[in-house]
């Protein structure tokens, strides 16, 4: 298998774009309108990041709709609630500050791309202000906008994400029980795991 290793073997499998396209004109280095109200009604965002040394990460994070809070138009706090404290985008964030993000709105095939450069606080009142029910998160990733645009429907119309119709019945897939019990070869049963995972679920979503 031979694999394409420079920037100008890449150009010659796909067309470069000019300055005048709409796939580079739509870059905005703010939030405007569009992409605060975006923000504000996604439940759902993707952070990429790295440590810079090869070490790549994707993490979801979610809550109610415009759970991540834009500051100012460049500027997104994202909560970081209760989770599994292995802290990887936290810490790549440390070595390297770059990150991606992908903001999703359920049933919409378009999402928000944003890139940028982000730090951790434990700022007081920013905590307060993304509580919910009076649990305050953790510490707030801080995200300072370098480009933000909007991306394209072609992912989601091809994967039909949306569409129920073309989902697997859950009862056809395996548990996250059974997924840990094989992967670790546990000893308890299935069940025992799910049922665990449940109960945690219900006490340390926030």
């Amino acid at each position: 298998m031979e694999f394409v290793t420079t920037r100008d073997e890449l150009r010659t499998i796909y067309k470069t774009p000019r300055p005048t396209d709409g796939s580079i004109r739509k870059e905005l280095k703010a939030l405007d309108g569009h992409c605060r109200s975006f923000i504000g009604k996604s439940p759902f965002v993707l952070i990429g990041s790295s440590d810079g040394a090869g070490n790549a990460d994707v993490t979801p994070k979610g809550d109610r709709p415009g759970f991540a809070a834009v500051l100012d138009d460049q500027t997104i706090a994202i909560p970081d609630r209760p989770g599994n404290n292995r802290l990887d985008t936290l810490e790549n964030i440390l070595l390297n500050p770059s990150v991606g993000l992908l903001f999703l709105i359920p049933g919409m095939n378009e999402t928000l791309r944003v890139n940028g450069d982000a730090r951790i606080t434990i700022d007081a009142t920013l905590r307060d202000r993304l509580a919910v029910d009076g649990k305050e998160p953790q510490s707030v990733v801080v995200v300072t906008v370098k480009a933000a645009y909007m991306h394209c429907a072609k992912a989601f119309m091809r994967s039909d994400l949306w569409k129920p119709e073309t989902w697997y019945d859950r009862s056809t897939l395996p548990t996250l029980g059974q997924i840990l019990r094989d992967q670790l070869a546990l000893a308890e049963t299935a069940g025992s795991i799910d049922r665990e995972l449940d109960q945690d679920y219900r006490k340390t979503l926030w």
